[in-house]
């Protein structure tokens, strides 16, 4: 049975007297494994707090930073299921400290083997309204088993079994309905009561839950042991897979038992930039996220930005935005099907030209401006670092809030809608007002561009490991927060400053409720800029500084959100190999 409610109690992995096999063996590993993260200092930051306390459990039993991520993820699975899961992707950023290795885990979705470039075009040539957004049609071949069994097989040192048990635990036992999962809801009430799996798993009693209800998930709980116990085959292939299928094509989708199992992880290099001493690395293709950034910090790198007075500065931040994106729309896609111009688009000397066509009196207009921007309120977000230096940061998905709405019956999976991220027609933005090319239009197999920006920042004295979910404008906010990073800000302020954002198109700067002031606000209209002053405040960056001079790690959960990071051991990790 799926989506059980139960009046309000203590969140399962505070207590409770369930009896999940796997539960007895996450104790065990408590009681009777060493416990080396105990000596020394080890940070976690989510976006919940009970994912945050599902990594903390996993490096107390003994595993290291890898073995923790994957705990997160599927943790996060569980209790955000509006922000990421199973049924989506994301991408994982890691550094290994014992040699400096870093790579990036792609675990994103790809477009089925039948879909095709207007498979969203009415007879008219015309986007079909939602056709990429609710239901399975919309949805991906998922990445998210996939790369967790990855993570664990290659860089973690615990059993599945170990650390996905938090994960299990809190799917079999539930946990408590919070205001932002009512919030989340409300927003997609329309499409979840459309499927009737997704309408018994997240509004059971064909009610949203009331805040404190014990949410269950059982169905996603055998999903999770079946993963635990046999790796990602249990979900990429056999009962499961079948069930995926069936489900999604009994509603309209096209998904095949093929697609499910050709899916595969991809190893990819960061991409890597320098900016006044520190060596910033970022995600590769499918995700702009690290090309941007590295282009935008070239971009500024000659710039005074200390000197600059307040409306010079954001007006600078806000044109080496527009460039960046609008070569986003232009050029990015999946490098491993569409041809993209890295060596072009990465090269200083592109960038200062940029940079040179930059009027500190007058904004550049962009080209067209009727474009609409969604919300950005999905994805989500963890940083950890373990005792030995090993560090991950991580971004993961499932799109839209809840994703399409739609759960394949018997499975507790839900499905993303990331179909809506491939550039439906040129010209034509998605949910998020991003517009593409023919790079980013849809083929078989397919990776969409993803704006997901995990990064690390990195110099001899200081590590910064950031990101955050919010749509398009995950790359702004990593920009403005590696800014402050690098200027030595305090992890409590960097996530707490307001924001604001550009993206080519529309033609507009997006501003945080306070995030500016009026004096600031009129000396960006004074100089040819269109403002939109957002009614609420957007992002949930997840931050953690490792100050290696002072002996000092600090977490900070952004204030937006309700997650919460934590610190413990004495010491500081042993210090990393050299960026």
């Amino acid at each position: 049975m799926n989506g059980s409610r139960r009046p309000k109690a203590e969140p399962a992995l505070s207590g409770g007297a369930q009896k999940a096999p796997l539960r007895s063996l996450l104790i065990f590993c408590l009681l009777c494994l060493p416990l080396p993260g105990m000596a020394q200092q080890a940070a976690v930051v989510s976006a919940h707090p009970l994912a945050t306390e599902a990594g903390v459990l996993v490096l107390q039993a003994g595993g290291n930073a890898f073995d923790a991520a994957v705990a997160v993820s599927a943790a996060l699975a569980v209790v955000e299921p509006y922000s990421s899961g199973l049924g989506g992707g994301g991408f994982w950023l890691l550094h290994r400290a014992r040699d400096g290795y870093q790579v990036m885990i792609d675990g994103r979705e790809r477009a089925p083997l039948a879909a095709g470039a207007d498979m969203y075009l009415d007879e008219h040539g015309q986007v079909t309204p939602g056709a990429s957004i609710d239901g399975p049609l919309a949805a991906g071949i998922p990445g998210e088993p996939a790369a967790l069994a990855h993570i664990a097989r290659h860089y973690g040192r615990l059993p599945l079994e170990v650390s996905l048990a938090p994960a299990i635990i809190l799917a079999r036992d539930g946990f408590p309905v919070d205001p932002v999962y009512r919030r989340m809801a409300r927003l997609r009430e329309a499409p979840l009561r459309a499927d009737p799996a997704a309408a018994a798993q997240f509004l059971p009693g064909g009610e949203i839950p009331a805040e404190g209800d014990i949410l269950t998930q059982a169905d996603l709980a055998d999903t999770l042991t079946a993963i635990a116990q046999r790796g990602a085959r249990a979900f990429y292939r056999g009962e499961i897979a079948a069930r995926l299928v069936d489900a999604v094509r009994a509603k309209g989708g096209i998904w095949s038992e093929r697609d499910l199992h050709d899916y595969a992880v991809v190893e990819r290099t960061p991409i890597v930039t320098h900016f006044h001493g520190y060596r910033v690395v970022g995600a590769a293709l499918p995700s702009s996220g690290g090309i941007l950034l590295a282009q935008m910090l070239t971009m500024l790198a000659d710039w005074p930005l200390d000197a600059l007075g307040p409306v010079d500065r954001v007006h600078l931040l806000v044109e080496v935005m527009r460039r960046a994106y609008a070569d986003r729309a232009r050029y990015l896609g999946d490098s491993d099907q569409v041809h993209v111009p890295l060596a072009h688009l990465l090269s200083p000397g592109y960038a200062i030209r940029l940079a040179r066509q930059i009027d500190l009196q007058h904004a550049t207009p962009s080209a067209g401006s009727s474009v609409a921007v969604g919300e950005g309120r999905d994805t989500t977000h963890f940083s950890i670092l373990d005792r030995e230096g090993n560090r991950v940061a991580a971004t993961l998905s499932i799109n839209y809030p809840f994703g399409s709405g739609f759960v394949a019956s018997g499975t507790g999976v839900l499905l993303n809608d990331e179909m809506d991220d491939f550039s439906l027609k040129p010209g034509v933005a998605n949910a998020y007002g991003l517009v593409g090319s023919g790079a980013n239009a849809i083929a078989p197999g397919k990776r969409m561009l993803s704006s997901m920006s995990p990064t690390f920042a990195e110099r001899a004295d200081r590590i910064v490991i950031l990101g955050t979910p919010g749509g398009s404008r995950i790359i702004s906010m990593v920009l403005l927060g590696l800014l402050d990073g690098l200027d030595g800000s305090p992890a409590a302020e960097i996530v707490a400053r307001g924001r604001f954002h550009h993206q080519y198109l529309p033609d507009r700067i997006e501003v945080e409720p306070g995030a500016l002031s009026e004096e600031v606000l009129s000396g960006l209209q004074r100089r040819g800029h269109t403002i939109r002053r957002l009614e609420e405040p957007y992002g949930n960056m997840q931050l953690i500084v490792w100050d290696l001079g002072d002996d000092r790690v600090t977490t900070a959960s952004d204030p937006r959100g309700i997650g919460s990071g934590r610190v413990f051991g004495a010491a500081r990790p042993a210090k990393p190999a050299s960026p």
